[in-house]
């Protein structure tokens, strides 16, 4: 494997999440750094993106898309940042906070490579593909892969947004100009386990490849990551999104939606350095981490041995 120029994206961008906290993760996973003696974030350039935090301390207009004019600006800040890095032909390794920025990541590299599939490994506990129409919470975290497949999911709509509220989604789903950015069949989810009535409707609709966590448990690392590549083998480019709440909820606590039977801290290190190895992998991004919730750093120090093993990976 060649090595690989690395370049950190900073998003400490919460607006997106349910929760208070998440901002603060890129940061708890610097001071884990620390506290292990490492220098990677000296050695590794990095950018941080400007967030629309301040939103938070206003009421939200939209409830079924909250802060959305403010997601729709980081999309754009993110979007352009990682199109820059991936022209340069740097590896872009994206620290977000809340997960809806992913929506953005998606978006840069289309922007880079136009005309190539990109396929998505999306390793998460939530299928993330909720709109405004169908979101629950109205909690933009939940909606990155519905922007990026420019799905609105209207055969399941719970929800009526105001016209502004649609207007700001569909230019969403439009950032880099190419929508949608993804197909169904060049999506793979693993360690998926809380979805809702209206995503599990899209998940079998599409017949959308997932890997449950037992399915990782019983047949090991090796062979999910092999039968995830090899269902993106008509991509040119792959994306591989690291939600920490994939994990198990009893590993640690530091994380907005922590839910059970997940996979442990050994699987998910392990699953991300072996589909990293691929070639085809173009960015990695980590999201929800998130301190406030956390005891001693835990979440945090975890990652942090997990993004040690990609960075080591990547550059050896």
């Amino acid at each position: 494997m060649s090595m690989k120029t690395l370049k950190f994206i900073e998003v400490k961008s919460e607006i997106g999440a349910g929760t208070r906290g998440a901002s603060m993760g890129v940061d708890a996973i610097k001071i884990a750094a620390l506290d292990y003696g490492s220098n990677m974030f000296k050695q590794i350039e990095s950018v941080e993106i400007k967030t629309e935090n301040h939103l938070l301390f206003e009421a939200s207009k939209r409830p079924y898309a909250k802060r959305i004019e403010g997601i729709l600006a980081i999309y754009e800040r993110v979007a352009n940042q990682v199109a820059a890095t991936l022209k340069k032909n740097h590896f872009p390794i994206v620290l977000a906070g809340d997960h809806s920025s992913a929506g953005g990541t998606i978006a840069g590299i289309k922007m880079a490579y136009p005309k190539q599939r990109l396929g998505v490994i999306w390793i998460d506990a939530h299928a993330d593909i909720h709109s405004p129409y169908t979101s629950p919470s109205g909690n933009m975290h939940g909606m990155p892969i519905a922007v990026s497949l420019n799905e609105d999911n209207m055969a399941s709509k719970m929800n009526k947004p105001d016209k502004e509220t649609v207007d700001l989604w569909n230019r969403l789903k439009k950032v880099g100009g190419i929508a949608p950015k993804i197909n169904y069949n060049d999506l793979v989810y693993i360690g998926v386990r809380d979805v809702e009535p209206e995503e599990t409707y899209l998940l079998k609709k599409h017949k959308i490849k997932t890997f449950t966590t037992a399915e990782v448990k019983r047949n090991g690392v090796e062979k999910i990551a092999r039968d995830a590549l090899a269902h993106l083998s008509g991509c040119t480019h792959i994306y591989v999104s690291f939600d920490v709440d994939s994990m198990d909820s009893s590993i640690s606590k530091g994380t907005g939606t922590p839910v059970r039977n997940g996979i442990t801290e050994k699987e998910a290190g392990s699953l991300c350095v072996r589909l990293i190895q691929n070639e085809k992998v173009c960015c990695f991004e980590i999201c929800e981490v998130n301190p406030t919730l956390d005891k001693e750093n835990l979440m945090a120090e975890n990652t942090f041995e997990i993004l040690q093993k990609v960075v080591s990976q990547l550059t050896y």
